[in-house]
């Protein structure tokens, strides 16, 4: 049966790379990074929550189309309001999918620091994403989504969470892989 993952977890934990790590290894699923898609809408550095705007209803079409022709879609993306999250619960089980959510974590201090840690990359998304965290508040606004983040996952039962430590890609996959492989809730 087709489902959608949602694959949460604070911005910088890994949730990207895993994903594309699932994709590559599952022919057929359609790995939904969010944070590409909307790199696709012109101006969305200039106004990166009016792209975020336009991109969500685009993501849930696309989710909803590849889940009823009956394939799987990991969707890396940090979304903490439980609202959000019931978006693409209810396009799943429209599409006539299952819906799972795996969340990654790392303790709060660990998340910033990864965040960070991506500073060299040469990617114009980081870039762009580093300098709006910085507008906001910096590591305050970090710790922040960390913590709203962990406070919703107290309304959502059904999520599985998995401890995502800097370094430790393969293992964190392996995790990733057997939590999938458990029978859907």
């Amino acid at each position: 049966m087709a489902e959608l993952i949602l694959l949460n977890g604070p911005p910088g934990i890994g949730k990207s790379t895993l994903a594309g790590m699932y994709a590559d290894g599952h022919p057929g699923v359609l790995n939904l990074d969010v944070d590409k898609v909307r790199c696709l809408i012109g101006g969305w550095e200039e106004d990166f929550q009016a792209a975020g705007n336009l991109v969500r209803p685009i993501a849930l079409s696309m989710a909803a189309t590849h889940l009823m022709a009956g394939h799987t879609v990991i969707m890396p993306q940090y979304l903490d309001s439980g609202d959000e999250v019931l978006l693409f619960r209810n396009a799943a089980e429209e599409a006539g999918a299952g819906f799972r959510e795996i969340v990654l974590m790392d303790s709060r201090e660990a998340s910033v620091e990864r965040f960070y840690s991506r500073k060299d990359s040469q990617d114009p998304w980081h870039a762009r994403v580093t300098a709006i965290v910085e507008q906001g508040g910096g590591s305050q606004l970090l710790e922040s989504m960390y913590e709203h983040l962990a406070i919703g996952l107290d309304s959502r039962p059904m999520a599985t969470t998995i401890t995502s430590r800097r370094g430790h890609i393969e293992e964190t996959y392996e995790d990733l892989t057997a939590a999938l492989a458990l029978a859907a809730p």
